[in-house]
């Protein structure tokens, strides 16, 4: 008997598991880290770095960046039981110290998942971090039960917080569902 797996390993990367980690570049890794391992609750896991190719075009050719581009450090975080993810400090010519918004290209946003969300939304504001906005909770469609808030970092990078601890609307209705930290098998 073949499993949904089987038939989905057909498509897309031989071999796909999931995602492993998310990167992001961010103003200040000294910062950033205190930021995710005090007030989010992360785990740093490992530190590279520095890195660069002072006379080469390495940097552009395999990470898109200007070639003088230095890598100051790189560290790997582990939060909960999502995906990993890794925070970059670059030094670079030309280089954008503004974060972008959602509705820029690559714009983005890391959200995180909590079993209590009023909970961790008052954590959130005794921490003086900026919430923005009200939260949003779905009462119908596709994403009812679910409560979210946007909150910035330090820096400005938009965060979410998250949370539907009896699952989403069209669950009732699909036979697949996305992840959720409840269910890792999912």
């Amino acid at each position: 008997m073949k499993t949904q797996t089987t038939v989905l390993e057909r498509r897309g990367l031989p071999g796909l598991r999931g995602t492993e980690h998310i990167g992001f570049t961010v103003p200040d890794i000294e910062a950033a880290s205190r930021f995710f391992v005090d007030i989010i609750g992360c785990e740093q896991i490992y530190e590279l770095g520095p890195m660069g190719d002072d006379s080469g075009d390495w940097m552009t050719r395999q990470l898109n960046v200007p070639a003088r581009s230095q890598i100051k450090s790189l560290r790997f975080f582990r939060c909960g039981h999502g995906p990993n993810f890794e925070l970059f400090e670059y030094q670079a010519p030309d280089q954008k110290m503004e974060p972008p918004r959602n509705c820029d290209v690559g714009g983005h946003h890391l959200a995180f998942y909590v079993d209590d969300f009023d909970t961790a939304l008052e954590y959130l504001r005794q921490q003086n971090v900026t919430i923005l906005g009200e939260p949003v909770v779905r009462a119908e469609g596709a994403s009812a039960g679910q409560t979210w808030v946007y909150f910035l970092t330090p820096w400005g990078m938009q965060l979410e917080l998250v949370s539907f601890p009896n699952g989403k609307g069209y669950e009732k209705l699909s036979e697949r569902h996305l992840w959720h930290p409840a269910t890792p098998e999912a």
